[in-house]
C-alpha cells in the first residue's frame, strides 16, 4: 500500500506502525521520527498542499485531518484517491482514529498495543489541581478554547483550561479587558504553532498567572506521540500542581 500523509501526528504513528516502506508523502512539519522522514518526498504545507505532487506519487491512501488540512484540497484528493479523513478533539477521539487507521493499513494488532501502551501511560484523568490559559499565537492573541484536543490534554492531567470561557470559535481571540482579568495559575507558552520562546516570557503580566514555556508537541500532536509526551506530560502536571499549591 502506498500511503501520503498530510497530519505530522499521524506521519509519526505510521511510521512507528512499521509502514517506512509504505509512507511514499509527507508534509514539511511532518518531521517525526527524524531520521525516517527525511527520505520521505514533501508535497507541501499542511495547508498547502500541491496536488499535483500527491496525484502523480500515485497513492492508494491519504490519511488528513479536518483541523489540520484545508478542506477543498482534501476534496482534490479525493478526485484521485480515497481519503481517510480524521476528526480529533478529545483524547478518546485520538485512541479511536489511532484504530481506525491502524485497521485501514492492515496493522490492526499493531494499533491495538499501541493504544493499550498509551492507555496504561496515561492512566485515569487526573483531578484538576490548576486552571491555565493555553495561548496558540501571540499576535493576535489566541488561546485554545473548550472544542479541541488540547482542551482535553489539559484536563486529564489535571489542568483546567481557563479558554473555556471563550466560545468564539475553537480557538478564539480574548477580548483584552476579559484577558487582563483571568487570573490563572499558569500561562502556557508552547514551541508549536507560534514558536514561543524565552524571550517571550517577559509578555505576560504576573497577575495573568506565571508564564511556563511547554512542548507544543506534547499537547496537540496525538498518535504515538501520545506514549512519547506521557512521561513529559505527568512530570509538568506534577510541578504544576506542586507550585500550584506553594502560592
Amino acid at each position: 500500500m502506498r500511503i501520503v500523509s498530510l497530519v505530522p501526528s499521524w506521519t509519526e504513528y505510521l511510521l512507528d506502525l512499521g509502514l517506512e516502506n509504505q509512507v511514499i508523502g509527507r508534509t514539511k512539519f511532518c518531521v517525526r521520527p527524524e531520521k525516517m522522514v527525511r527520505s520521505i518526498p514533501i508535497i507541501g504545507g499542511t495547508k498547502t498542499l500541491h496536488i499535483d505532487k500527491i496525484e502523480a506519487l500515485k497513492p492508494d491512501l491519504i490519511v488528513a485531518n479536518i483541523e489540520e488540512n484545508d478542506r477543498e484540497q482534501v476534496e482534490a484528493c479525493q478526485q484521485f484517491c480515497p481519503v481517510l479523513l480524521t476528526d480529533v478533539r478529545s483524547v478518546e477521539s485520538a485512541l479511536i482514529e489511532a484504530e481506525r487507521i491502524a485497521a485501514a493499513v492492515g496493522k490492526s494488532e499493531s494499533g491495538a498495543r499501541w493504544t493499550r501502551q498509551i492507555q496504561d501511560a496515561w492512566g485515569a484523568a487526573r483531578p484538576i489541581h490548576s486552571k491555565a490559559a493555553y495561548v496558540v499565537w501571540k499576535d493576535p492573541l489566541m488561546v485554545a478554547g473548550d472544542d479541541t484536543y488540547i482542551n482535553d490534554v489539559m484536563r486529564w492531567w489535571g489542568i483546567h483550561n481557563i479558554g473555556e470561557q471563550w466560545n468564539n470559535g475553537r480557538y478564539p481571540q480574548p477580548p483584552s479587558h476579559e484577558w487582563q482579568k483571568t487570573n490563572a495559575d499558569w500561562v502556557l507558552l508552547p514551541s508549536e504553532p507560534f514558536p514561543f520562546s524565552q524571550k517571550h516570557l517577559s509578555g505576560f503580566d504576573d497577575h495573568l498567572g506565571t508564564a511556563l514555556l511547554v512542548d507544543g508537541e506534547a499537547f496537540s500532536w496525538y498518535g504515538s506521540r501520545m506514549l512519547h509526551a506521557a512521561t513529559y506530560l505527568d512530570d509538568l502536571a506534577k510541578t504544576m500542581q506542586k507550585t500550584s499549591h506553594q502560592n
